[in-house]
């Protein structure tokens, strides 16, 4: 079975008094650093925790070194996922607006620690919550100590300079997760320099999503990823984006359509272009 995993809100509602069951909502900006907790305090599903992007799922970050949103120290984030009652086979769902983007972080970082099954993204996120027509709650949760033990899997990430070392060998396949404007180097909103990392795809990851904001079903997604591979081999491939947290949303759709899961250049280009000496790319 696919480590990727979708959950309807059906399918939630119905579960949501199963025992040992762990929701966390990842709702998050990075216009309004507020606007997560914000939201959860204002109505959140039954039962569920709050993961903050900056403060749970990131680490702190080190100006002119890191990216935006480095990796959080493993140990930390397992006494958190302890906190919000984790055991190594708990069910695990995971939620945001909409989009995925910060559910499919949170994903990510289960992954990298160990936990690779019964984690699921609510497809359609809290858009399709509503759609639904299920409620939320302002009740906090019943908070259980967890027992989670996890370890780091340093093969799933690429440091900046192991890239640095890869680039323009034919095998490996580098996608970015940004808009293509942004990819292109013709607009960006966020970062001090515009533009891509030489060598790399745009693959914005908007495009795994369908009207509805759900998911494309894993046989369109296949045909999307196999089109950027181009026949390579998809142990090869690397994902990107502004600073380690769309690029996993690329991440898990590769792996609902079928492929390995793959690595992650988790600082990314805000990462990147700190240092002079690594190559900026425009244009496509």
């Amino acid at each position: 079975m696919s480590i990727a995993q979708l959950i309807s809100p059906q399918q939630l509602a119905e579960r949501q008094q199963q025992p040992g069951l762990v929701v966390l909502d990842c709702r998050s900006s990075l216009d309004d650093l507020d606007y997560g907790q914000r939201s959860y305090a204002e109505g959140h599903i039954e039962g569920s925790s709050y993961a903050d992007l900056l403060n749970d799922l990131s680490g702190p970050i080190t100006k002119g070194v890191t990216g935006r949103h480095p990796l959080p120290d493993p140990q930390v984030l397992i006494e958190r996922l302890r906190f919000w009652g984790v055991n190594n086979d708990s069910e695990i769902v995971l939620y945001d607006d909409g989009p995925g983007a910060y559910a499919a972080r949170a994903w990510w970082l289960l992954a990298w620690l160990g936990k690779r099954d019964g984690v699921f993204i609510l497809d359609g996120g809290l858009k399709a919550w509503h759609a639904a027509g299920l409620p939320l709650s302002l009740d906090p949760p019943d908070h259980r100590q967890g027992a989670f033990d996890g370890a780091p899997d340093e093969s799933l990430v690429l440091s900046a300079a192991d890239l640095q070392a890869r680039l323009g060998t034919p095998e490996m396949t580098l996608i970015d997760a940004r808009a293509p404007a942004r990819f292109r180097g013709e607009v960006e909103p966020i970062d001090p320099i515009a533009g891509h990392i030489p060598g790399a795809q745009c693959a914005a990851f908007t495009d795994n999503l369908g009207p509805d904001g759900r998911f494309l079903p894993a046989e369109q997604l296949k045909q999307r990823f196999a089109q950027t591979l181009k026949g390579r081999s998809p142990d090869q491939l690397v994902a990107y984006c502004g600073s380690g947290v769309t690029a996993c949303h690329n991440l898990f759709a590769l792996c609902l359509a079928g492929y390995p899961l793959g690595r992650l250049y988790a600082g990314s280009w805000s990462e990147w272009i700190n240092d002079p000496a690594r190559g900026v790319a425009t244009g496509e």
